[in-house]
């Protein structure tokens, strides 16, 4: 059975991990939470021979979303995601840019809104939709559990949570997202993450200290 590769092009001084994915035998496949550094991203998915059929955002931070509006023209590919209480952070993606000195960043207008419930196809392999806020109102993350794979953004990191730290953010619901979204899957489920390596849930419900006792 043919499997999805990934390659990782960390972009923006955050040095945010843009993912590739794509079917081993068709070449098809999504870019994710492409940041920016779009040229580099380009380079990457010619250099693999992937045929990029859509962008996915899990949430609207400038180091996801920056370079997403320039990549969608140069590739003529539609948006999909993140859910719709992200719109006020893409709507001002430019003023993020001047805020951290990213100056290529622009607004962006999803194509595809996502929802709790929704799917998404990368390469022909379905992917669920699930609502994770807390880092974001509108963070959204990935999940094929037949593949035992998951694409979780700020969400979830190797040995860490995600940020709440902004007027916004919810460290509150952000916990309860994992314990009731993430949690529930089998441990052999690894993830891609938007910072840093990737991990398996039964890793973190393991040995990431924000989870222990969460689950309980």
């Amino acid at each position: 059975m043919a499997k999805l590769q990934a390659a990782i092009v960390a972009v923006t001084p955050f040095q945010q991990n843009c993912a590739i994915l794509w079917d081993a035998e068709t070449r098809r496949g999504a870019v994710i939470d492409p940041g920016g550094d779009a040229g580099r991203i380009r380079a990457a998915i010619a250099g693999r021979g992937v045929i990029v059929e859509k962008i996915l955002l899990t949430h609207g931070h400038i180091d996801h979303a920056g370079g997403a509006s320039e990549l969608r023209e140069a590739l003529s590919v539609p948006i999909e995601g993140p859910d719709e209480r992200d719109r006020f952070l893409l709507d001002n993606l430019a003023r993020q840019g001047q805020a951290y000195g990213i100056g290529d960043a622009r607004a962006v207008t999803p194509d595809r809104w996502l929802a709790e419930g929704d799917s998404v196809a990368i390469g022909g392999h379905e992917f669920a939709v699930r609502h994770c806020p807390g880092h974001t109102p509108g963070h959204v993350v990935f999940i094929a559990a037949r593949l035992r794979l998951a694409i979780l953004g700020d969400v979830l990191f190797h040995g860490s949570i995600g940020r709440t730290d902004f007027p916004y953010g919810d460290g509150d619901a952000l916990l309860r997202a994992i314990r009731d979204k993430l949690l529930v899957l089998d441990d052999e489920v690894a993830f891609l993450c938007g910072h840093g390596p990737g991990s398996t849930i039964g890793a973190e419900r393991r040995d990431n200290p924000f989870l222990q006792g969460l689950a309980e």
